[in-house]
C-alpha cells in the first residue's frame, strides 16, 4: 500500500481547514499557498471531498470551502478510502476484486486479511483533531 499525492493532500486540506475553521469560508487560493500545493491540483482533490459531503463550498465573493463537520468526526481512514484506489495490502482484498481460484487453500490469505485489518483500524483510530495537534513525538526520551 502506497498513499498517493491525492491522499497525503487531501488529509493537509482537511487539516488546514481545520485549523482556519473560524475563519468562514477559506478561498482555493489562500489553501493553495499555506499548503504549497498548485491550485490546479488542489482544484481536482477539493471537488472530490465536496462531492463526497466532507466540505462545503460558496462561489463568490467571500466564497470559499469550509467543513462540513467538527474536525473529531472526520476518520483519517474515510478520508483516504475516499481519495485512493485502495487500501488493501493485496489485490484480493480489493473492493471488488475477482475472486482467487487458489482462495479456499491459500496459506497466506489470513496473514493479509490481518494486515487489511491492521491497516484500517489504525487509519480509522485518528481523526483530522488528532493530527491538528503538534506533538513532537520522540523528544520525550531520557537520558
Amino acid at each position: 500500500m502506497l498513499i498517493s499525492t491525492k491522499g497525503r493532500y487531501s488529509l493537509r486540506v482537511m487539516v488546514d481547514l481545520a485549523e482556519h475553521q473560524t475563519d468562514g469560508f477559506i478561498p482555493l487560493k489562500v489553501i493553495a499557498e499555506r499548503q504549497e500545493i498548485s491550485e490546479k491540483y488542489l482544484e481536482s482533490i477539493i471537488k472530490l471531498l465536496v462531492k463526497a459531503g466532507l466540505l462545503t463550498g460558496l462561489r463568490g465573493k467571500g466564497g470559499g470551502y469550509k467543513l462540513t463537520k467538527s474536525p473529531d468526526q472526520y476518520a483519517v481512514g474515510s478520508i483516504l478510502r475516499l481519495t485512493e484506489e485502495t487500501l488493501a495490502p493485496v489485490s484480493c482484498l480489493e473492493s471488488g476484486a475477482a475472486s482467487c481460484a487458489r482462495m479456499a487453500s491459500c496459506r497466506t490469505l489470513p496473514l493479509w486479511k490481518g494486515l487489511d485489518k491492521v491497516i484500517s483500524d489504525y487509519l480509522d483510530h485518528f481523526t483530522v483533531a488528532d493530527l491538528m495537534q503538534h506533538e513532537e513525538e520522540g523528544n520525550d526520551y531520557v537520558i
